[in-house]
């Protein structure tokens, strides 16, 4: 393992590190699935059993992977590696974050960028004023047709993940917070404005109950497995991320706090996502449990049809363009962080490099829409035998690797790491029950909850 200057980057202050970790757990996942989730899901139960999961799941493993990557300074495997000696065990636990960060973050940047050409697409059509005059099935079909054209859809999908490498190419300093000190407050600021606007023009009473009524009469097994797996996801944890994150924070950080901070925004922009989304949708008479297409379908016939909703229809196109940014932006990072550890590249041919195996795995994952819809890479498999490079890319990260990270990462820092070194770092040698709640977390619970997690998706 080679020190890099890479390593002894420190984050210019600690608002700057929680807007930057925000935006990577802020994303699609909380303005796009989460209200499609809560529709299909019967809202209010769903939304509560979900904070429940942020707190008791993804907010111990988030905890965990800043820990790591703090202690160890540097790429994921090589921070792993070290946290891993340093406790008296084989390095070769390197080879966990080889396979988060090396082969996960770059599956799942190469499907994410086709979807945050999705976000560029609808922004830029709502801005141009695309979507006025077009007939109801017009609009509806918009999203279809623009998955159905290779050359519109593949250049939104080259847009994004070009301003991604560009953005990661730039550093920690001129690229990385540069891009979240402008679009964090940017993001907050468009989404607060859109609840504004949904709870003025549409049936915000409506939306107040289906999100906050809970009905525990419609909860299974599946709706909690359902909300969990969406808190997992949300937060973003389990590709080690926040480890590449955690390797450029200062000693005098508080991780819990941080943590907290993080997940509790994470949670409050998806309620906000809700309080945005659902009152247009009850007001122009469109089901909630409308699916993926709520957000690329339902909503811009809703703002086509609502007294200035193609002014907020673009706005809120944007803001959740940004979301996607800042979370492609916090995928690229574990991946370019440790080629710079491993390599003598600089970290401009680093994020290009990494950039260009995410833009030939997510230009597959682009034509697979149209050009190569007909094929299914994994056919003989059964859980992939219906699908195309995008659904595949995005199964083997989601769904396989994530919640297999999330559960490495657990049992890593819970039975690998000693008990001195985790209360060294979380809570400066202190004996605290927040400590021992935490270590129970991580070694007990949330390895129950992601072993459930893991054997419900591939037995679906």
């Amino acid at each position: 393992m080679t020190e890099s200057v890479q390593t002894k980057l420190e984050w210019s202050s600690r608002f700057v590190f929680i807007m930057a970790c925000v935006g990577g757990a802020v994303g699609l996942g909380n303005i796009w699935m989460f209200p499609y989730k809560a529709g299909t899901n019967g809202g209010g139960a769903f939304v509560l059993i979900y904070i429940a999961a942020v707190m008791l799941l993804a907010l111990p493993v988030c905890i965990a992977e800043l820990m790591i990557g703090r202690r160890g300074g540097g790429g994921p495997p090589n921070a792993i590696a070290r946290v891993a000696i340093e406790s008296g065990h084989t390095k070769h636990w390197r080879w966990m974050g080889v396979i988060l960060a090396g082969v996960g973050a770059v599956f799942a940047l190469s499907f994410y960028s086709v979807v945050g050409g999705w976000t560029v697409a609808f922004a830029a059509k709502t801005v141009t004023g695309q979507i006025s005059g077009l007939e109801a099935n017009q609009i509806i079909n918009l999203f279809d047709e623009l998955n159905g054209n290779p050359v519109e859809l593949y250049t939104w999908f080259c847009v994004f993940i070009g301003m991604t490498v560009y953005i990661s190419s730039r550093g920690l300093h001129k690229g990385l917070e540069q891009a979240v000190r402008l679009m964090m407050p940017a993001l907050f600021v468009m989404l607060i404005m859109t609840v504004f606007y949904a709870a003025i023009i549409g049936d915000f009473a409506a939306a107040l109950s289906f999100l906050f009524t809970p009905d525990f009469s419609k909860v299974d097994t599946q709706i909690v497995m359902t909300a969990f797996g969406q808190a997992f996801f949300s937060v973003s944890v389990g590709l080690t991320n926040l480890v590449a994150y955690g390797a450029y924070l200062k000693k005098e950080v508080n991780i819990p706090e941080s943590a907290t901070i993080i997940c509790g925004a994470d949670s409050l922009v998806a309620i906000l996502a809700g309080l945005a989304v659902f009152p247009i949708i009850f007001a122009n008479g469109i089901e909630p449990s409308s699916g993926p297409g709520l957000v690329f379908q339902a909503l811009p016939l809703a703002f086509a049809q609502t007294s200035g909703g193609l002014i907020f229809g673009a706005l809120f196109f944007i803001l959740l363009f940004f979301a996607a940014l800042t979370s492609s932006i916090a995928m690229i990072e574990a991946p370019v962080s440790w080629l710079c550890d491993e390599t003598k590249l600089s970290r401009r041919m680093s994020a290009l490099t990494v950039g260009a195996v995410g833009f030939i795995l997510g230009s597959m994952a682009a034509l697979s829409f149209n050009v190569f819809s007909d094929i299914r890479p994994l056919g003989g498999i059964a859980m992939f035998s219906d699908k195309g490079f995008f659904d595949m890319f995005a199964t083997i990260a989601s769904d396989i690797i994530m919640p297999l990270g999330g559960l490495m990462i657990a049992l890593f820092s819970g039975w690998i790491v000693k008990r001195k070194y985790s209360l060294e770092e979380l809570f400066e040698n202190k004996n605290s029950h927040i400590h021992a709640i935490w270590l129970f977390l991580v070694r007990y619970f949330a390895p129950f909850l992601l072993i459930l997690l893991f054997y419900q998706i591939i037995s679906a």
